[in-house]
């Protein structure tokens, strides 16, 4: 037993455990103090609110990337696709300079997002919650903006990289009950 009544959790059974849980795999990005493009590879994403329109993202305390998104107080979200293990390895990497060969551009709103993500979303850091030896971001969303071409998510399952059978893949069946949200409320009116 802990101090606090609740029993030791080892850390190798908690990330197998929790390695049964698929995520899909992002890059956090930003420009620091001198404009310079850092980045992350980041599981620990997710959407949060349709109204007002929020995600979130879990940085490790020591992260770097997260410094300069703490100063800059803006980042994006890439959304991987399955072709890009690669790329999700060197921004999973201590390498310094990861953007060194990747291509990406600036966007409208001068973020850092990669060419060739399916979907990048641009958000305002909105507020700060400590999460243990993460912090949990939460960000307001500025613009969205999704791949032409088709292409599928890059997941991580069980400590690897998968990703989806498209013959196995079924649609889930619409939820009515936010399409108020869709309808009635643009994204612009909480901008």
């Amino acid at each position: 037993m802990t101090t606090d009544e609740h029993p030791a959790i080892d850390g190798r059974r908690f990330r197998n455990v929790l390695g049964q849980f698929c995520t899909g795999i992002t890059v956090i990005t930003t420009l620091d103090a001198d404009a310079a493009p850092l980045g992350f590879a980041c599981q620990s994403f997710a959407a949060l609110s349709l109204q007002p329109p929020r995600v979130l993202f879990c940085p490790a305390k020591t992260s770097r990337s997260w410094s300069a998104i703490e100063q800059s107080g803006r980042f994006g979200v890439n959304v991987l696709a399955e072709e890009q293990r690669e790329l999700c390895a060197r921004f999973g990497s201590r390498e310094p300079d990861k953007f060194a060969e990747t291509a990406w551009h600036t966007s409208e709103l001068e973020l850092p997002l990669l060419d060739d993500a399916l979907a990048a979303i641009e958000c305002a850091v909105d507020s700060v919650v400590d999460g243990g030896d993460h912090y949990i971001v939460i960000g307001r969303v500025l613009a969205l903006s999704e791949s032409t071409a088709s292409g599928r998510p890059l997941l991580f399952y069980r400590g690897q990289y998968t990703a989806i059978e498209p013959d196995k893949t079924v649609p889930a069946p619409w939820r009515h009950d936010l399409d108020h949200f869709l309808t009635s409320t643009t994204l612009d009116t909480w901008l």
